[in-house]
């Protein structure tokens, strides 16, 4: 089959893991668009602005020659970014709610000019905006995704993966993330994957490093969730196991739909951004890890 990414199904480590939990929360965030504008929805809360604000300061870092990195301070920047999402933007109900959110993130900054590890060393930047390759031409599958951080090694020649973590919740052991990341940034730049790390902002000055995965099981493993995926938007089949009365997965985009949500704005991705009044499933929106 030649290859057409415009018709193809692309997935990434969001995407499959939004139907991991729930096909009917996959179709609600990734293919649904409002009828009346033509967007696609995505609900914004306290801990998404946060994990959005830090991720944009200290990534950006990666463009910038190493001894140029720290010339504009670091909280300079993120006042700057942080008006992208303050208010109701950000989905704060409060200002004291909103300087508590703001408060952890100056925190977690001024770790990393305390502690630059990495963010002061050699760093890889893929040069597609949004790096993706083909998971499988034959089933016109592509896996797409941005790697928060690629430190160059230079003894070895090789990169080392890095994920900022700005949640105070630790990944879970059977996240497809790294898998996902080690497959990207094989196929997506010559070198050699070396090494793999979480950097938990919030509480550790050092990284965690974790085990290399399997290329070909986690090729495999991505593979067979992806042909899931496509089967599913072939069939338009996208129900929540928990039935008619929904997951924590699907409720809140659920609530969307049913206009309990407040419009706040549309982001650069021209996505129409909502927030929700508190209810208990919003739990999972403020416990997501990034």
């Amino acid at each position: 089959m030649a290859q057409d990414k415009f018709s193809a199904v692309w997935v990434s480590h969001t995407s499959i893991s939004d139907y991991l939990k729930c096909p009917r929360a996959y179709y609600l965030n990734n293919v649904y668009k409002d009828p009346g504008t033509g967007h696609k929805v995505k609900i914004m809360s306290p801990a998404l602005a946060l994990g959005q604000a830090v991720h944009e300061v200290v990534e950006s870092l990666s463009t910038i020659p190493t001894q140029d990195r720290f010339k504009e301070p670091l909280m300079v920047k993120f006042e700057r970014v942080w008006k992208k999402v303050n208010g109701t933007k950000g989905g704060f109900t409060s200002e004291e709610q909103e300087v508590e959110y703001r408060h952890r993130g100056e925190l977690m900054l001024q770790r990393v000019i305390k502690h630059p590890g990495p963010v002061a060393k050699l760093a890889v930047k893929i040069k597609q905006d949004l790096p993706y390759y083909w998971l499988s031409e034959e089933d016109n599958i592509i896996l797409c995704g941005k790697i928060d951080w690629l430190e160059y090694l230079p003894d070895q020649d090789g990169v080392h993966i890095i994920d900022f973590k700005t949640s105070k919740y630790d990944e879970a052991p059977q996240s497809l993330q790294l898998p996902i990341y080690y497959l990207l940034a094989s196929n997506c730049q010559p070198r050699e994957v070396v090494k793999a790390s979480y950097w938990y902002l919030e509480r550790n000055d050092d990284l965690t490093e974790k085990k290399l995965p399997d290329p070909e099981d986690s090729e495999e493993k991505i593979l067979k969730i992806a042909k899931e995926i496509k089967l599913a938007r072939k069939l338009n089949r996208f129900k929540c196991p928990q039935g008619e009365s929904g997951c924590h997965a699907c409720k809140p985009m659920e609530r969307i739909l049913k206009h309990e949500g407040t419009f706040v704005g549309v982001n650069e991705y021209n996505q129409d951004i909502y927030v929700l009044e508190k209810k208990q499933e919003q739990h999972e929106l403020d416990s997501e890890i990034l």
